[in-house]
């Protein structure tokens, strides 16, 4: 994160995120594939590090099963001639008038006339954590009559009735590492020569994590 001056000139903490190049590597149709979507990929992995069904995905690397294919009349899906790429997911349109082709380069540019965009990442994975991290409980009195207890969630249990612990109680256990959407995020600025987009706030999960942008459907007409 950082702090930019806004056309007003006041100081505004952004985000920074790397927005592209993100190259198409499938183009899916409703007559081939039951719907129609767009696959981008980003980062390009090293090609000893490769698999070779990744390597497969974005170029023609003459395999059996494409070879039969070829024999047999079925005609090859086009491939984006590209490195294969750490980050892949796919985008569902409503229909196939996107105007995108297999192989094509999108930049940071390609959001700019977005004003609000939600942003869909990985938090950070904390572990096992107790409740004072987890649920921000102000724990037990530091005081006489507290025994190294300070930091304990306390009784969570009831009497004779009902005689068990509710689902649902606040209690101990794996915090972070889960998907989280950040909604209405203003887009600052959009540097389409360094594929940077500023985002007004924060985003989920770590430096040099990945995140997925999408078109705010709240604030979609501002």
């Amino acid at each position: 994160m950082t702090q930019v001056y806004n056309d007003e000139g006041v100081v505004v903490p952004v985000t920074v995120i790397e927005a592209g190049p993100c190259v198409v590597t499938q183009v899916r149709t409703v007559d081939r594939d039951g719907y129609d979507a767009v696959q981008l990929g980003f980062g390009d992995r090293p090609r000893r590090l490769a698999s070779r069904a990744a390597r497969g995905h974005v170029a023609a690397i003459s395999g059996r099963r494409q070879k039969v294919r070829a024999a047999t009349g079925v005609e090859s899906a086009v491939k984006a001639e590209c490195e294969p790429k750490v980050f892949v997911r796919e985008f569902r349109c409503e229909d196939a008038d996107h105007g995108l082709e297999v192989g094509q380069s999108l930049a940071a540019d390609a959001v700019a006339d977005w004003k609000f965009i939600d942003v869909i990442g990985t938090s950070k994975g904390r572990g096992h954590a107790g409740v004072m991290k987890r649920h921000n409980f102000k724990g037990q009195r530091a005081t006489h009559g507290v025994k190294r207890v300070h930091r304990h969630g306390g009784s969570i249990g009831q009497s004779a009735d009902p005689a068990r612990v509710m689902k649902g109680t606040r209690m101990a256990g794996r915090y972070g590492g889960v998907r989280i959407t950040v909604r209405n995020l203003k887009v600052v600025r959009a540097d389409a020569e360094n594929n940077m987009l500023l985002v007004e706030g924060a985003v989920p999960g770590a430096n040099g994590g990945f995140v997925v942008l999408r078109h705010s459907a709240r604030n979609r007409k501002a």
